[in-house]
């Protein structure tokens, strides 16, 4: 089963990296977040991925075809052979189809564009930007006992701000600092039948246009969730991932 991945954006609410490179190629440690997405879906047993390409999208493209020699140890043998000789073969075993979907294309459209890989009834899709401990095999069975069209992850986001109650008498009568708000918003982490591309134009933005089809049509059901789900959105954003995973506290790393 094939999971789409969504990293052409230009990600403009984080300058300080993505002026060099597309924000998926942005690091978590020593990888960067998109390694992360893929690392979670590949440990539930999902290990083909169509990337949508688009800002800086050859960056993307080259990372992964250095990928082996980028993170392991080889010999470079010059001369008539040229060639590298590995020195393990720690490397994942995936299949990625990179396809560039336009630099100003909009989230609905950069889908619609990969119709022609989608060779099963069923795919993941989800944003290069965000991790969580989504159990992705339970997401994927509530999708198919629901037979819909689409799912979608909801997710309640911690407030960015502290919450105040106040009293008839202007007094504050509780703060609560950051707390989780009850709102269900999209979290992405999709599954999607093949569908979907019949609800899809080249010009739609996914969240407006497409989800607001399938909601007149009652195809898109929504998967509560209530594990951790971060997306990094500004370079504080990335300075808290990094931090969680300096100090071995990352939730969304499932695998050993």
């Amino acid at each position: 089963m094939k999971t789409v991945i969504l990293a052409g954006g230009i990600g403009m609410r984080m300058k300080e990296y993505t002026e060099q490179i597309p924000k998926p190629l942005v690091h978590i440690g020593d990888r960067p977040i998109i390694w992360h997405i893929m690392k979670l879906y590949s440990y539930y047993g999902f290990n083909d991925f169509i990337v949508c390409l688009g800002y800086k999208g050859e960056k993307i493209k080259d990372y992964f075809v250095n990928y082996h020699e980028l993170k392991n140890d080889f010999t470079l043998q010059l001369g008539a052979e040229n060639r590298i000789i590995p020195h393990n073969q720690d490397v994942e075993d995936w299949k990625i189809t990179f396809v560039d979907t336009g630099e100003a294309t909009n989230t609905g459209g950069r889908i619609k564009k990969i119709e022609k890989y989608i060779d099963e009834d069923d795919f993941f899709c989800t944003y290069g930007d965000g991790v969580a401990n989504v159990d992705l095999n339970a997401l994927l069975q509530f999708h198919k006992n629901k037979g819909k069209i689409a799912t979608l992850t909801a997710i309640n986001p911690i407030s960015q701000y502290g919450m105040l109650e106040i009293g008839a008498d202007d007094t504050i009568m509780n703060f609560k600092e950051k707390p989780r708000l009850q709102q269900w918003v999209n979290g992405g982490f999709f599954a999607f039948n093949r569908r979907i591309f019949n609800y899809l134009h080249e010009s739609d933005i996914l969240e407006k246009d497409t989800f607001g089809r399938l909601t007149d049509a009652r195809e898109i059901a929504a998967y509560r969730f209530n594990g951790f789900w971060e997306c990094m959105d500004t370079f504080k954003d990335a300075e808290q991932l990094n931090k969680m995973w300096a100090e071995n506290i990352a939730p969304w790393r499932v695998w050993k």
